[in-house]
């Protein structure tokens, strides 16, 4: 910005700087109309994670004091949070284990990644976990974890706490007892599972999905069978989980997609207002992500900032399978809701670095 010759830049800057020392902030001294970078992307390798999670159940119990036994995603770049909207971290429950009854104004998904056994009571619903599954726990409703099963169970915790505690809006309370009654097992399955059809009589009239648990085969069958007729060409195969009774995502501020990335496909480059938590949930391959290259395996994770440009790859010879959480839904909502394609070589990033961690 050009500074009127009348203000030398000495005296300018001691302007700006007694300005920042009183806390002002000129407004002329912001960005040309681009969201400013407040993280970056990054990569967290299975292969060095799963050891620290597994080791965490030697350090801490899951009880009144702990609560939940995790190990936060943590993004460079930020203080809180994977992203400025989003927090994800891996929970670690072990066979016997009772993580107690709680609930929250954040709302939650759990998107199991390995063990069998384990269990997350909803509202009184009993929902078996077994890899793949997703679970929801929306706001304010009441939720616990237990594994009566006989190896450790693990998977990825996302929550809106960032977001929640930014609008001074994060309310905790505490069941009575570790465990909540159990009315039923697997009752929201029984009721809108099927997609297509939900109980007549019933008024469903809830700000999320109505259905709490999403089970991986149902998920799988439908990315195979939509690879069949189509894709994207910004990311392959991608389908959002959404509400039975809306069609619209599973939460007002958090949808979750599955991605099919066929083998040999790299998509076009693209970039949108929102962010993304990503786990390799099946496979291996690559993505770009503003020029930077992150080589991904099974079981990694990695972030994706607001605003930069990213396309994904598969450069084998099997399929890859994405999970993600993406705060879309809010930022719809909120008209601030914008994405746009990479203009130039045909829509792929030339790639100026790789990753390394």
């Amino acid at each position: 910005m050009a500074v009127p010759e009348k203000v030398k830049p000495e005296d300018a800057q001691k302007y700006y700087d007694t300005a920042d020392s009183i806390g002002l902030k000129p407004g002329w001294m912001q960005g040309e109309g681009q969201p400013l970078p407040e993280m970056e992307p990054f990569l967290w390798r299975w292969n060095e994670v799963e050891p620290l999670v597994l080791k965490s159940g030697e350090l801490v119990t899951p009880d009144r004091d702990v609560e939940r036994r995790t190990l936060r995603l943590a993004t460079p770049g930020l203080d809180r949070g994977t992203t400025h909207t989003i927090t994800a971290a891996l929970q670690l429950l072990l066979p016997g284990e009772c993580a107690p009854a709680h609930r929250h104004t954040p709302t939650a998904i759990r998107w199991v990644l390995q063990g069998q056994g384990a269990y997350t009571t909803v509202e009184g619903d009993k929902c078996y976990m077994e890899p793949g599954d997703l679970v929801l726990t929306p706001s304010w409703t009441w939720h616990d974890h237990n594994n009566e099963g006989d190896e450790p169970m693990i998977w990825l915790d996302g929550l809106d706490v960032p977001l929640v505690r930014y609008l001074r809006a994060n309310f905790y309370e505490a069941f009575p007892e570790d465990q909540q009654p159990i009315v039923g097992v697997a009752e929201s399955e029984k009721r809108f599972a099927s997609g297509a059809m939900r109980p007549a009589w019933e008024d469903t009239n809830v700000p999320y999905s109505p259905l709490w648990h999403y089970k991986w085969d149902k998920t799988y069958d439908a990315l195979q069978k939509l690879a069949e007729i189509d894709a994207s060409p910004f990311d392959d195969v991608a389908m959002e989980f959404s509400d039975p009774v809306t069609g619209g995502p599973v939460l007002r501020t958090m949808t979750c997609w599955a991605q099919l990335i066929r083998p040999g496909i790299c998509t076009r480059a693209h970039r949108q207002t929102s962010c993304a938590v990503y786990q390799v949930y099946k496979g291996q391959g690559y993505s770009v992500i503003d020029g930077q290259r992150f080589d991904w395996n099974e079981g990694d994770f990695f972030v994706v900032p607001p605003w930069v440009w990213h396309e994904h790859a598969n450069d084998s010879t099997d399929e890859a399978i994405l999970f993600s959480i993406q705060d879309i839904p809010v930022m719809k909502d909120m008209a601030l809701y914008r994405e746009e394609a990479y203009p130039e070589n045909a829509g792929h990033q030339p790639v100026t670095s790789q990753f390394k961690g």
